[in-house]
């Protein structure tokens, strides 16, 4: 190389090194941090899973998409759905469940890069791979709605709006370790849909560029549709942004092509994949899209020069056609209607009639503490953010607070959807910090011209008083992200990142590790049959199937209602009329799982054992409730009489006026569910206070037809997790069981003379 060539080369780099600013030093610095911390922080719950050497999944739905991208990556991406649909025997015996209707975004992506790396040479379990995803999605997520933020409202914007992103708990919740379910490329797909949309939208741009968006945003939006019920919401979205266009008078050409290729693509790619069919297009939800489409194609005739009467004309026959389509559709049968739990999002007061949706507590309505709680002091940013979006209506602005508001809206009507709304949260609270702080950094980097009026003449604003504003909002901001003062100091993000999985805390509340569940999915494993049937409440029909290895009954994919009541009358019945049940479904054991508290009692001054919350004993309510649902069927095939029949659980028992603790009547303490439960806590009493003597706080009866197989937690002592102190200072103890029962059928037949 000759001398020239090395001093170019050497000019080059000065030019290089110049261009760089220290701004864009200290802003790239910043967004590589912000997606450390996004990650990090999701990876916390590792510390419990480490001790054992298993990573696991986290919640129940997860192991759904798990045996999906499980038998994706034995048999092929697309073995679900052909040659033949696959159905899953171990779980809802005996029809099984049909996998083939399944979305395969998410485990298709998943069975995709774990064939990939697997190729390459790295070698990792499957459930730790999928494990893992959630908080690579979670750090992707932040990262899009950077580049979204600095469209927005520029660059400050974006890391502001990745910052509260990437520490949203809601958002944290749904993509941290092991929360492998559909709201992983879910929220993704959304961010990253809204970004490209929008730029393929902007006037400002030119064909080609508006062209290239387009089409990814398209093919986003397909990935989206294939991944994600909630899909819906989206599409409502865009076409009530497009509408508010219109009406605003901001129709374009540009409008109408990006418009009609995104969702003509998106369209034309999802409905290919198995799980959308073309019946998708006929849904409720997305038959706005194509109206849209009309009127867009109406505002580009009538930008045209022709005559009065022709506009008249062609409105009025556009408008005919869609709403004369619009009725034969609906009357015809071919437009589907919004499925079950998307239409109680609009209308949360139909959730109050179906306890099956109701019991479920990711579904019931937030309240606004809640709300609060989740959110913190950033909601005087979150408003700050909607009078500057209000201020300037540009057309990304316009669609920013149809988002939060709509988004908002849904959060409020069900707390699950929180997680949607905290990318819109955080783009908004961005846009109410900058907004304000952008006049005091104006004044910061220039010599001060504003002045106020004072009542002795004129005063300026000095830099001091600016300095003060910014600090003032950025102390604000710290308190909300580090302290959290309306959570006892502790953030809420943290507190919400730092537990235990769900199956590793035994589905427990108390933040360690309790190995109750485990120790009984390693033993169904180990000493019963797949083939075995496993009677128990929906809420462990995955973890009994797919880690337990055995079959069982009801699963949390609901996707046979009268069989989740059924289990339920299995609970709430008394023992004959149970086993005539069991028997038709084969069962040959029966599972509940409780959580007693231990402490000393004040009367007699020893210990007592009684029903906590965390299990079965705060659940059998909503098995009372849903098996309530199926009251007159359950007298009309002859399981009951309609004397012992129920609707909710007021059959029994009642609340005691005087300490507001349930009591249980004849029939309640009658009930499967009761007996099961009241065994095993006094077996427990009997084996697992160790050095403490404990009584039980009811006098238990064993089962008749029921008899002991495994109880995990029976030998766990009094005291291996304390939960607090009582008002003298003694400990209170906390004790999970899982109590499996096997079903004695040969005494149930000698007793009543029948056969199986």
């Amino acid at each position: 190389m000759s001398k020239d060539s090395i001093t170019d080369s050497l000019k080059g780099l000065r030019k290089l090194r110049v261009n760089i600013s220290h701004a864009k030093i200290i802003s790239i610095s910043a967004l590589l941090l912000i997606l450390f911390i996004a990650f990090t922080i999701r990876i916390l719950p590792l510390r419990w899973e480490i001790p054992s050497g298993t990573i696991r999944l986290n919640e129940f739905d997860p192991y759904y998409q798990f045996i999906l991208t499980r038998h994706m990556v034995q048999n092929g991406l697309l073995s679900p759905y052909y040659p033949t649909p696959w159905t899953e025997t171990h779980l809802w015996y005996p029809q099984g469940l049909d996998m083939s209707n399944s979305l395969p975004g998410l485990p298709m992506t998943a069975a995709a890069l774990y064939t990939v790396i697997s190729f390459l040479g790295v070698n990792i379990d499957l459930m730790a791979f999928t494990s893992f995803l959630p908080a690579i999605a979670g750090m992707l997520s932040a990262l899009v709605i950077y580049f979204l933020g600095k469209d927005i409202a520029g660059k400050p914007a974006g890391l502001i709006a990745a910052l509260f992103l990437a520490l949203s708990p809601s958002f944290i919740q749904r993509t941290a370790l092991g929360f492998f379910d559909t709201e992983v490329p879910g929220i993704l797909g959304l961010v990253l849909f809204i970004f490209l949309f929008l730029r393929a939208t902007d006037e400002t741009r030119s064909l080609k560029s508006s062209l290239l968006y387009t089409f990814l945003s398209s093919l986003v939006l397909s990935y989206f549709l294939v991944s994600w019920g909630a899909a819906y919401y989206m599409l409502g979205l865009s076409a009530l942004f497009v509408f508010v266009l219109m009406l605003l008078k901001r129709y374009s050409p540009r409008l109408l092509l990006s418009y009609s290729l995104v969702f003509g693509i998106a369209f034309f790619v999802a409905t290919k994949f198995p799980g959308i069919s073309l019946n998708y297009l006929s849904s409720a939800a997305v038959i706005p899209v194509a109206g849209i489409f009309l009127l867009l194609c109406l505002s580009e005739v009538q930008r045209n020069n022709i005559s009065l009467q022709t506009k008249l004309l062609l409105t009025a026959a556009i408008s005919a056609i869609i709403i004369i389509g619009f009725i034969a559709l609906w009357q015809l049968g071919y437009m589907q209607s919004i499925a079950g739990k998307f239409i109680t999002v609009i209308d949360p007061f139909i959730r109050a009639a179906n306890p099956l949706i109701e019991s479920v507590a990711e579904h019931r309505i937030s309240a606004w503490g809640n709300i609060y709680y989740e959110l913190g002091i950033g909601i005087l940013f979150f408003l700050a953010g909607l009078y500057f979006t209000l201020r300037n209506p540009t057309n990304r602005n316009i669609f920013l607070l149809l988002f939060g508001l709509t988004s908002l809206y849904f959060a409020a009507s069900m707390v699950r959807l929180l997680a949607v709304f905290a990318p819109a949260f955080a783009l908004l609270v961005a846009s109410g910090v900058t907004g304000i702080l952008r006049p005091f950094f104006t004044l910061l980097k220039e010599a001060p011209q504003v002045v106020t009026r004072a009542k002795r003449g004129i005063a300026r604003v000095s830099k001091e008083y600016s300095g003060i504003a910014v600090l003032l909002v950025f102390t604000l901001l710290v308190t909300n992200l580090a302290f959290s003062p309306q959570n006892s100091g502790m953030p809420r993000v943290y507190a919400q990142a730092y537990n235990p999985l769900t199956v590793t805390s035994s589905s427990t509340p108390i933040g360690t590790n309790v190995p109750e569940w485990i120790n009984m999915l390693l033993y169904t494993q180990n000493n019963l049959q797949p083939t075995d049937v496993v009677a128990a409440w929906w809420d462990y029909g995955y973890w009994l199937g797919i880690l337990g290895n055995v079959t069982s009954l009801a699963d949390n994919a609901t996707v046979n209602a009268t069989q989740i009541e059924n289990v339920g009358f299995i609970m709430m019945a008394n023992e004959t009329n149970s086993l005539r049940m069991l028997e038709q479904y084969n069962a040959k054991y029966i599972l509940v799982f409780i959580t007693l508290q231990v402490q000393r009692s004040s009367a007699t001054g020893g210990y007592v054992a009684q029903l906590s919350r965390y299990g079965d004993e705060g659940k059998w309510t909503w098995m009372a409730k849903i098996s309530g649902q199926a009251e007159q069927r359950f007298i009309d095939t002859g399981y009951i009489d309609a004397a012992s029949a129920w609707t909710d659980e007021t059959k029994f028992g009642t609340v005691s006026n005087s300490t507001g603790a349930w009591e249980w009547n004849t029939q309640g303490k009658n009930s499967v569910v009761y007996k099961l439960m009241d065994w095993a806590k006094q077996r427990w009493t009997e084996v697992g206070g160790l050095q403490y003597t404990v009584s039980s706080d009811t006098t238990a009866v064993e089962p008749t037809f029921f008899n002991e197989k495994y109880f995990s937690g029976e030998d766990t002592g009094a005291f291996n997790y304390v939960i607090g102190y009582d008002s003298s200072g003694n400990p209170v103890g906390f004790v999970p069981i899982v109590a499996l029962y096997e079903i004695d059928w040969d005494a149930y037949h000698t007793a009543t003379n029948s056969t199986g």
